[in-house]
């Protein structure tokens, strides 16, 4: 599983011109997910994502993570993370796990994540065309790779 984690001060999804996630300061995450994915890459990214510490504390040091300051988080799928574009011009799409394989796992992130978190998480619609706002607040942007544990 791939992640990108936006800080945000504020960001929302928006569907056929009606808003399904909307949120303050938290986190915009972005995830793609590949056939090799497993409840494994779920839980250490889960374990990540909410002790991550990029928000500020009151010294201005990003020291804080998202559970800390009780911050709101959209997760959104996106397939493209897993973009190959060694050949041509055209990314392809090969590593990108299709839905049948990507929508149970996607639905168990967010459900392991709303767990840790102890709230709920908004998201987005899988498969959808989606238009996704945001201010980035910093800019803070971090990826995150579970195949790649640094």
């Amino acid at each position: 599983m791939k992640v990108v984690l936006q800080r945000v001060s504020s960001a929302s999804v928006i569907i056929e011109n009606k808003v399904v996630a909307d949120i303050q300061k938290g986190l915009l995450i972005l995830v793609g997910i590949e056939d090799a994915d497993t409840q494994e890459d779920i839980d250490w990214l889960v374990g990540k994502i909410t002790k991550i510490r990029i928000f500020e504390d009151e010294n201005h040091i990003m020291n804080l993570s998202v559970q800390d300051i009780n911050g709101d988080v959209i997760v959104v799928s996106q397939f493209t993370l897993h973009a190959t574009t060694k050949k041509g011009n055209r990314p392809s799409y090969i590593k990108a796990a299709k839905p049948d394989v990507a929508i149970p796992l996607y639905e168990n992130f967010v459900k392991e994540l709303e767990k840790e978190l102890n709230k709920k998480v908004q998201t987005g619609v899988f498969g959808a065309d989606m238009k996704v706002s945001l201010i980035n607040d910093g800019p803070v942007t971090i990826l995150i790779d579970s195949k790649n544990r640094e």
